[in-house]
């Protein structure tokens, strides 16, 4: 029987906070399941296939991560797999009021399991929209994001600088 867990997220982009909690997952469990998960209300930066690419490519080193996405209840992801634990990052206490009530509901409807894991100190700032508005807006995210992520950060923001600009008259 292996022990598994999920680290869920939109990961729009993955940055070194998200790492630094898969990473330890992967020392603590046999597969770690990472779920992108998908909210169809959101535009992100990255598509879905582009954010499991770079998080499969990413996280190879560690050989027991598995990558995937889903859409709906994460509690339902875990029933399909059998996987009885969620690991969550807490940055701060205001992390901890929300992730305990998603935390408390989620084992009232499965019996699910989470386990937060404090933030390393230097990444308790971090968030994915943080790092792209920073990004965008010319600031240099290299420290906060893997090589690979970085790259495709500033060729998407290129890209997004180069579209021809429309017109509202």
């Amino acid at each position: 029987m292996f022990r598994r867990a999920v680290c869920p997220g939109s990961f729009d982009p993955i940055h070194n906070g998200h790492l630094d909690v898969i990473e330890r997952a992967s020392r603590l469990y046999d597969v770690v399941h990472v779920a992108v998960l998908i909210n169809k209300s959101k535009r992100g930066m990255f598509t879905v296939d582009e954010r499991i690419a770079m998080i499969e490519e990413i996280t190879a080193p560690y050989g027991n991560v598995k990558v995937e996405s889903h859409q709906g209840l994460l509690v339902d992801y875990c029933k399909e797999r059998e996987i009885p634990a969620i690991v969550k990052g807490l940055r701060a206490v205001s992390d901890f009021d929300y992730e305990l009530q998603m935390a408390q509901m989620n084992h009232g409807l499965s019996g699910v399991e989470t386990l937060f894991v404090p933030t390393s100190p230097e990444y308790s700032f971090m968030s994915s929209s943080l790092v792209k508005e920073v990004a965008t807006l010319g600031g240099d995210v290299s420290h906060l994001v893997p090589e690979l992520v970085f790259r495709r950060l500033s060729e998407r923001i290129a890209d997004m600088r180069a579209e021809p600009k429309t017109s509202s008259d």
